[in-house]
């Protein structure tokens, strides 16, 4: 740890086009209406840089899964880097509202992917929000919203968040077909903003505070995953 309702899916929105000239642009994929709203209303970083292309994908595994899938079959996105984002549960205890997560690992019950240049996004993310919690590790997946001693099961398991579409985008990503042009394997990262803690959580009146949190951190990072997707393309010394 370091300081510093379910909806159709779109076929694809983005927040400015990708400039023709880059090899690998970035999609950034998020399950819900209220994810890509914040990140339509944020910052999206210098106007000359390529802007992400954004998804929404639908709530849930499944849906995650079928829009990664259509969104990577465009031929502008064959060898996008994909970051998966929205918020999350947190599983670990003193975690709050509007913390951030970056996944070294996302896992569930179909297996693991490692991330991509964790250690760059938290840097990153440290120096665009001084002064918020930046928390890594294992980010887990479910098919359901976890509850109660759901959380503490979890956390067991050596995770700390939780949701629902992050280990099947990044799965998805890495064992897409690319175009041949991008220079070495996807990659891939997950960010999430926690909305629901084990002190917090959302079936409490007072956690709409909470929320508020979740979406002003989340409308703010954008400019980092655009910094995290330059990182991860430089060619390698």
């Amino acid at each position: 740890m370091r300081s510093a309702p379910n909806e159709p899916p779109d076929a694809g929105s983005s927040a400015g086009r990708t400039d023709p000239g880059t090899a690998v642009p970035l999609l950034v994929a998020c399950a819900l209406g209220i994810e890509r709203l914040a990140l339509r209303l944020g910052t999206h970083g210098p106007t000359a840089a390529p802007q992400p292309t954004v998804v929404r994908t639908g709530m849930g595994p499944r849906a995650a899964a079928r829009a990664l899938s259509r969104a990577l079959e465009r031929p502008a996105l064959h060898d996008a880097a994909v970051l998966a984002t929205g918020f999350c549960a947190g599983l670990a205890p003193g975690m709050r509202p509007g913390d951030l997560v970056v996944a070294e690992e996302t896992r569930d019950a179909q297996g693991s992917v490692r991330c991509s240049g964790t250690g760059p996004l938290v840097e990153a993310l440290l120096r665009q929000s001084p002064g918020r919690t930046v928390h890594t590790g294992v980010l887990i997946g479910s098919d359901h919203v976890i509850r109660g001693a759901e959380r503490a099961a979890l956390r067991a398991t050596g995770a700390i968040a939780v949701d629902m579409e992050s280990a099947v985008s990044l799965r998805t990503a890495v064992r897409a077909p690319g175009s041949g042009s991008r220079p070495g394997p996807r990659p891939v990262a997950a960010v999430r903003v926690v909305v629901d803690a084990p002190a917090h959580e959302l079936v409490r009146i007072g956690t709409l505070r909470g929320g508020i949190s979740a979406f002003r951190v989340l409308r703010a990072v954008l400019p980092v995953f655009s910094e995290w997707h330059r990182t991860v393309m430089l060619p390698r010394r």
